[in-house]
């Protein structure tokens, strides 16, 4: 099964119009989230080796990603739109060069068995990650579509994982997380409810991002990044089963777990990123970067339309 993998890599890899990245070195930060998984397949699968890259991936919490671009540890990292328009704000620069996914119910707030609404949220505690994070982003999102805000709740910074098993756990009256750890939740509904996803706030949407000096000193580099992840997409589409493997192993998951984790998340292809950021981009950075100044999660709002070049990911 790998082995067939790697020969659907290769095959992808001399592609016409490869780019040639001439063994560049990069760091990419990221997280353990299902929608980044492609990224931990181009790795495994050597797609980003033939695409001339040399990867290193790095698990960091989303809080902290932006202080390891800032102190050059890493070059590029994965995150959602939001997280970029708050680093930018807050004076770490990264450029936003491609789309990853959509979160389609993989990420959520959960709640005990007797919160029926929102509303209901008044005076509880929830579980969130750090300001600056889409956890908490989600949240003040949620909050604000049902006229709340978030000094309505008292909230408890947990990451993602720790915020779902201790929900499960009886800790907090809700939680905010996303796949793969939501389907803790999932799995044991006496713990609580899924009281609302991204297919009811559909703010969640994730893209790929460089520092401005790396993309201006490797530009090859950056189109192959995106290459490389077009590449494990049509892995993905070729083999689902072998590619669920590898994907599902990194956040200790079986194929069949991972694939119940995917089902919630719309992975973009380069069509859907161009129609994305010329067509519906600068509305919802827009709309982003006014709840998190809401939030207070940034003091100013950036030109949003300054934070992305697509052009590495043109026909």
């Amino acid at each position: 099964m790998y082995r067939h993998l790697l020969a659907l890599a290769a095959s992808a890899a001399i592609a016409p119009g490869l780019a040639s990245a001439q063994g560049t070195e990069v760091v990419i930060g990221f997280s353990g989230w299902t929608g980044f998984a492609p990224l931990t397949l181009a790795s495994e699968a050597g797609i980003f080796a033939e695409h001339g890259l040399d990867v290193t991936l790095e698990k960091i919490p989303q809080a902290s990603r932006h202080l390891a671009l800032a102190s050059g540890d890493i070059q590029c990292a994965a995150t959602t739109l939001e997280t970029f328009i708050t680093w930018n704000a807050n004076g770490v620069p990264v450029t936003q060069i491609f789309m990853l996914d959509r979160s389609h119910g993989a990420d959520g707030l959960v709640t005990r068995n007797d919160i029926a609404s929102v509303s209901d949220l008044a005076g509880r505690t929830v579980a969130a990650s750090a300001p600056g994070t889409a956890p908490y982003f989600l949240l003040g999102w949620i909050l604000a579509q049902n006229g709340m805000t978030l000094d309505d709740v008292t909230v408890v910074n947990l990451e993602p994982g720790p915020a779902a098993q201790a929900f499960v756990a009886g800790q907090n009256d809700a939680a905010v997380t996303y796949e793969p750890y939501l389907s803790t939740v999932r799995e044991a509904p006496d713990a609580g409810q899924i009281l609302a996803t991204t297919i009811d706030y559909p703010a969640i949407i994730d893209t790929f991002g460089c520092t401005p000096e790396f993309l201006a000193e490797n530009p090859e580099a950056a189109t192959a990044l995106a290459d490389s992840y077009y590449a494990a997409l049509e892995m993905i589409a070729e083999d689902e089963a072998g590619s669920f493997e590898i994907m599902g192993a990194d956040v200790n998951q079986t194929a069949e777990q991972f694939a119940g984790s995917a089902q919630y998340l719309e992975w973009q292809d380069r069509a859907a990123a161009q129609t994305f950021f010329a067509e519906e981009y600068e509305g919802f950075a827009t709309q982003a970067a006014e709840i998190l100044l809401s939030m207070g999660v940034i003091r100013e709002t950036p030109d949003v339309t300054a934070l992305v070049d697509p052009s590495f990911i043109a026909d």
